[in-house]
């Protein structure tokens, strides 16, 4: 039988894959919570295990990255797309779970929109994954991803305007204003946490152009 005297190389990228997915499947998930608001606790419950079958993939990229010398890209940038892809999904987990936390009657008008970018922007970035691992030129999803972020950003701005103007009549018009305003807050580091996962995507095909 003939040895083998070199180590087979795990497939990062075939793990980041997997990453990716787990992502993308919890903004779909994320968007249907906003888009129809009904079987909340059973959305957010499917984000919950999203997560953590994000952290087991999390987890085992980072220990064929401790026990692996030859790498396809450099071993820094490995950490930073699988941190990035954690971040991501992390920060959407915390959206559903103030979700699933408060209660609200009814989803605040123009945040389904809000969550439709988040959706968009994530399937660019899936995009910007794919063509690294081919090794081809990853700018023009990354462009795209700029314009959604801009985009979000305005309507970001133009939601929270609209909840801090609300009329206030009663202890619990002023208590739905301070949550709707956590939830903002939460959304807006999923957008942030998404550009920085297409900023690493970027600099590293830029790094191995």
């Amino acid at each position: 039988m003939a040895l083998n005297f070199f180590p087979k190389v795990p497939k990062f990228f075939k793990l980041f894959e997997q990453q990716n997915e787990i992502v993308s499947d919890t903004v779909k998930v994320l968007y249907d919570l906003f888009d129809d608001y009904t079987h909340i606790a059973e959305k957010c419950n499917k984000i919950v295990q999203n997560e953590q079958a994000g952290n087991t993939v999390s987890k085992e990229i980072a220990k064929q990255l401790s026990t692996t010398f030859i790498t396809p890209i450099d071993r820094e940038d490995i950490h930073a797309i699988n941190m990035a892809h954690e971040n991501v999904l992390n920060s959407m987990r915390a959206i559903s779970t103030r979700i699933g936390l408060y209660h609200f009657p009814q989803i605040s008008p123009g945040t389904k929109d809000l969550l439709l970018k988040l959706k968009l922007m994530i399937g660019s970035i899936s995009l910007m994954l794919e063509q690294l691992s081919k090794k081809k030129e990853v700018e023009e999803q990354a462009e795209k991803v700029r314009e959604i972020k801009i985009e979000a950003d305005m309507l970001l701005l133009l939601l929270l305007g609209e909840n801090y103007e609300r009329k206030v009549d009663i202890n619990s018009d002023l208590l739905e204003i301070i949550k709707w305003s956590h939830i903002y807050d939460r959304i807006e580091v999923a957008f942030a946490n998404a550009e920085e996962l297409a900023n690493v995507i970027e600099g590293i095909s830029l790094k191995n152009a």
